[in-house]
Formats: C-alpha cells, structure tokens, sequence
C-alpha cells in the first residue's frame, strides 16, 4: 500500500502550512481578471509535490529558513505555469479532473497567465537578490523546454531510442524535481558537494515518476488521465519503445503505422495496449524504474540520516506506489 503524504511530511507539517499562505500571497494580482484566475488555480492545487520536495530537502540539509520559502515558491511558480502551457500545447480541456484554464478562458489568456506565473517567479527571486536559487530554478525552465522540443521533434518519426528517451524525461519531468532538491539544500545554506548530490537524488527519483507515469497509459487504475492517452498524443513512452525493440520487424511497421494514422481509434490503442503487455514492455519499464529508485536510496544514504532523509525516502516509495 502507498504510503500517504501526510506521513511523509510531518517533519515539515508546519513550514508546508505556512507556505501555502505564503504562494498564495505570491499570485496576488490588482488585475481582477488574473486574480479570479489566480484563485482558481490556487484552490485546484494539486498534491504540492514538489514544493515538499524542497522543504524535505531543506531539513534534510540543516533546517527550513525564510529562503526556503522563496525556493518552493519559485519551483511552484514554475510547475504551474508549465501546466497551463501544456494544456494549450496539448489542447487538454482538464487537468486533475477540473477543466483546465484554456477550457475556461481560451488559449490566449492560458498563454498569458504562464507567462505571468513566470514574471513573478522571477520577480521574486531578484526583489530577494536570490540568483542561486533562480540560476537553479532558470536551468530547469530551459530544460523542461528543450525536452518538450526535443519529444515533439522525435515524434514525428516514431524513432526514439531508449537513451533519447531517458534525456526526454531527464529534461522535461526529472529537471524540476531535480531543481526543487536542489533549490532546498542551497536555501538551507548546505555545501556545494551536498547539493549536487541533492540534484542527482531528485534527477533519480523524477525519471522514475516519469516512468511511473507511462506505466499507467497502459493500466486500468482511474489516474485523472484517460487509457492510452499516451499513443493517441504519439509519444514514445518506454513500455512501447521496449516492445518495438523487442519484436519483428513486420509486427514494428504495423504498429508505427497504426500509430502514425490511426493513433484516435480506440481499437487502435486496444491493440497497441495488448502488444505492449504481450511483448513484455510493462515488465521491463517497471524494472527500469526500481533501478532508477534503487540509486537514488544510494545517494541519499550517502548525504546523511535524520527524519527529513527518511522522509524523502519514504518519498521514492510514494512515487513509484502512487496510484495516480
């Protein structure tokens, strides 16, 4: 059974508290408009994750400071306004099973309130003279893009490697994890050998989410996200690339046609589904992933123990037992 987040959190119950006053207080706009849809988002906030990414961190690497604050703030700005361009990107109606911002207020607004989530982020982070924190947060905004470029890019010929598809995933989900990790043991004031190895525990533990995520397009647990969402977008998810891998190259041409031209039918993704359970792709994907959770309890062993490292290991299980 997966553990809850009110367990994993208690060493930073109180600060997690006070932060969601704190972000709420950071969207705050004179613009009626924007601050409806500013307290929209905020009441539709997802599970924090990676806001307590950075707490746990932090207490993990010498104690929760007003920094801190800053640091999940910026990471939370972040997260958001690349949601909201997602679900223009990807022409989503919902996100969490409420109607996205574009499906209330049309793509132009969506763009523009990512865009403002990031002027504030930034906003923040140079009225606070943290340009540690924002060269951090900075590099994860660049990655998150370029892998969302480098994804499209590959999709259109269906020809992803497993080792591109790893540098998809690094950049455009592990990037921002990475970066809250990270974000939280510079504020806490830990060394710079310590927040690389921050860095490199949350690059671990979002390339396993993210595979964990794949995992489920071709599941039947209800995870906010349709069955086979995943092939009927194109995207070249690691139980699918393992399957193409895996099989002759009649059955590959059929299944990339298919993909390719009738990726909408749901006898399609039906069958796309069957031949990546036939041809082993969950198997290995779930392999795959308690690798990348395996080295990443390396490597927060290596930082240290105290109540937060447990925590953030309790974390991994979390990610990786999550059912949506």
């Amino acid at each position: 059974m997966a553990l809850s987040l009110d367990i994993i959190k208690k060493p930073v119950a109180r600060e997690i508290d006070e932060f969601e006053k704190y972000f709420r207080g950071s969207v705050k706009s004179n613009v009626v408009l924007l601050d409806k849809i500013m307290f929209y988002i905020v009441k539709r906030k997802g599970k924090q994750v990676r806001p307590l990414f950075v707490f746990l961190s932090a207490m993990a690497a010498g104690g929760v400071t007003e920094r801190t604050h800053t640091a999940a703030s910026l990471i939370e700005l972040l997260h958001t306004a690349s949601l909201v361009h997602d679900d223009v990107v990807d022409e989503s109606l919902e996100r969490r099973g409420f109607f996205s911002i574009n499906a209330l207020w049309k793509n132009k607004i969506a763009v523009l309130v990512g865009d403002y989530l990031l002027a504030q982020g930034l906003i923040m982070a140079v009225d606070k003279e943290e340009f540690n924190l924002l060269r951090i947060v900075s590099k994860a905004v660049k990655e998150i893009s370029e892998g969302e470029l480098l994804q499209i890019e590959k999709a259109r010929r269906l020809d992803i490697k497993e080792d591109i598809y790893y540098e998809i995933i690094r950049q455009k989900t592990a990037s921002l994890i990475s970066a809250a990790c990270e974000s939280g043991a510079s504020s806490a004031g830990a060394s710079e050998e310590i927040c690389l190895l921050f860095r490199r525990f949350g690059e671990e533990v979002g390339i396993a989410f993210q595979i964990k995520d794949d995992l489920f397009d071709y599941g039947v647990d209800d995870v906010g996200k349709p069955l086979g969402i995943d092939i009927k977008e194109k995207k070249m998810t690691l139980p699918l690339i393992y399957a193409l891998q895996n099989c002759n190259d009649s059955e590959k041409r059929h299944i990339i046609n298919l993909i390719k031209n009738r990726s909408k039918e749901k006898k399609v993704i039906a069958e796309v589904i069957r031949f990546v359970n036939d041809k082993g792709g969950l198997i290995y994907a779930t392999q795959k992933m308690e690798e990348f959770t395996a080295k990443a309890r390396k490597t927060l062993r290596q930082i240290g123990s105290n109540e937060a490292i447990d925590s953030l290991e309790a974390m991994i299980q979390y990610v990786t037992e999550r059912k949506k």
